[in-house]
């Protein structure tokens, strides 16, 4: 199985080659990383790409002219990975508050189900003592009350960013018809993949907060993304397991957990 791990990055020169390191260290066979960058001003991409000259085939750089957007660089990640042959895909931030420790679970779940997805809020997750009560209140209500309440969704962890997802998955999915460009790109991909079928599975997971370097999440963004939930609903209201693309249309399993 061809597993690729896809990493957006902007202003990650702290973190990235220690990430590069740690996800290969893991010595997981037939997997590679491929990072988009936008750019960044730090020069995150310069440091990606001479780790790519001495590691062809492990690592690769999809680089853009600017910044434009988190769904639009895994959108291009992913159609990037697709395009590569990837059987699996992992998504994931390049702060550390995802653990490559992580991955070979994730993967071991996908053999049994088409999306896992590394979850802070089912039994056994957590998230950093260093966030405080209000941050993970604030996290915690808008990922288990708000958001589900409004999109009637399974999955606990709405906004989750550390995924792994099946090649048909993606394809049945179809990228085009996601249209969030914002943090709220995830809670879109996950009332879509539930809208559709497809059987998810949520493992839990410490999430750390980011070792090195500033965090893009402001409160403007975070009232932006919880906004733009109802555009998601509205969106999608018609979905059904048959509107998946071009695909496995003649077998769609029940879903599972």
């Amino acid at each position: 199985m061809k597993t690729i791990v896809v990493i957006p990055t902007y202003n990650e020169a702290a973190n990235i080659k220690t990430l590069l390191e740690a996800i290969l260290d893991l010595e997981i066979a037939n997997l590679s990383v491929l990072v988009v960058d936008d750019s960044s001003p730090d020069r995150t991409g310069e440091i990606v790409e001479r780790m790519a000259s001495r590691q062809p085939g492990q690592i690769a750089l999809l680089s853009r002219p600017a910044k434009q957007g988190l769904g639009k660089a895994y959108k291009a990640g992913f159609q990037r990975a697709l395009e590569m042959g990837a059987d699996a895909i992992i998504q994931m931030d390049a702060d550390f508050s995802h653990s490559p420790l992580y991955i070979p679970e994730l993967l071991a779940y996908l053999k049994d189900f088409d999306c896992v997805v590394g979850s802070r809020y089912v039994p056994g997750g957590s998230t950093d003592e260093r966030w405080g009560f209000g941050r993970w209140l604030l996290s915690w209500w808008a990922n288990a009350i708000y958001t589900r309440l409004i999109l009637r969704t399974c999955q606990r962890d709405t906004t989750a960013g550390f995924k792994a997802w099946r090649r048909s998955t993606l394809l049945g999915i179809d990228l085009d018809r996601i249209h969030s460009n914002g943090y709220d790109f995830q809670v879109e991909m996950t009332f879509v993949t539930e809208r559709l079928g497809y059987r998810i599975k949520e493992i839990p997971i410490y999430f750390e907060d980011r070792r090195i370097g500033q965090s893009k999440m402001s409160i403007p963004i975070k009232i932006e993304s919880a906004l733009r939930v109802w555009d998601v609903l509205w969106r999608h209201r018609r979905l059904r397991p048959e509107h998946r693309a071009g695909i496995e249309r003649s077998t769609i399993p029940g879903r599972a957990r």
